[in-house]
């Protein structure tokens, strides 16, 4: 699992937050997924290698819940799981639509809430 972008600070952030129990959760595009690319969609069960700043494996993560839902519909629970300090919904789009820049993100935008846990630590 790629949390942002390689050699980011975001990445840092967020590969340090699943690490420390903090991180429970994460969210994408449906266009990220088949058919729109050759990324098949998560399923409650499936492992992935937690890749850090360096893609270096520091960890195993195990999805636990995987909804699409419109961009409308993300709640707050979602929203804190993802363990980067949001305190409202709308500061969660607003982080989401920047990250997301190169697409436009409407109300109706189909976003991938995954809810995970991390079984395995290596860091």
């Amino acid at each position: 699992m790629e949390l942002g972008y390689a050699r980011t600070p975001l990445r840092r952030k967020l590969v340090d937050a699943v690490l420390r129990g903090e991180k429970t959760a994460t969210a994408s595009l449906v266009t990220d997924y088949e058919p729109h690319s050759e990324e098949p969609m998560p399923v409650v069960g499936s492992r992935f290698l937690l890749l850090d700043y360096d893609d270096r494996v520091v960890g195993i993560i195990e999805t636990t819940g995987v909804a699409a839902v419109p961009a409308r519909e993300v709640d707050l629970s979602f929203a804190h799981d993802e363990g980067e300090g949001f305190e409202t919904v709308a500061d969660w789009r607003a982080a989401h639509e920047e990250f997301w820049h190169d697409q436009a993100i409407t109300d109706d935008t189909l976003i991938v809430c995954q809810r995970f846990r991390l079984v395995e630590s290596n860091a």
